[in-house]
């Protein structure tokens, strides 16, 4: 069982930055940021593997990054040049290693999640 807990939302105005943390209670193979916005479905932003591998989404590339301090099982998004259309809420997710590889993969593929942490943009 692996408990998540995300912190680092608030409000900041168009071309600001924030970071996001995600707390983890233990190892994890596999950990991604989703976010979710008013009446929108949920979507994968960026994902690491154990080894540091990444991948992110295109509205994220070249904005965000993901990372990890591992000796603290604490998951990172610092997120920059953030846009109105960034306004969402923001989940940590994580799974165990198995056969499916770790990457953008749909909501099903992770089986832990975070309650959230909401990030709001004004323009």
């Amino acid at each position: 069982q692996v408990t998540l807990v995300e912190s680092g939302g608030g409000s900041v105005q168009a071309g600001g930055s924030l970071r996001l943390s995600c707390s983890a209670n233990g190892y994890t193979y596999c950990m991604a940021w989703f976010r979710q916005a008013p009446g929108k479905d949920r979507e994968a932003v960026a994902v690491i593997r154990s080894d540091g591998l990444t991948n992110y989404a295109e509205h994220a590339k070249g904005r965000f990054d993901i990372s990890k301090d591992r000796a603290k099982s604490i998951l990172y998004l610092q997120m920059n040049s953030l846009t109105p259309e960034d306004s969402a809420m923001y989940y940590c997710a994580a799974r165990f290693r198995d056969t499916r590889p770790c990457d953008m993969g749909p909501e099903s593929d992770f089986g832990y999640w975070g309650r959230g942490t909401q990030v709001i943009v004004s323009s």
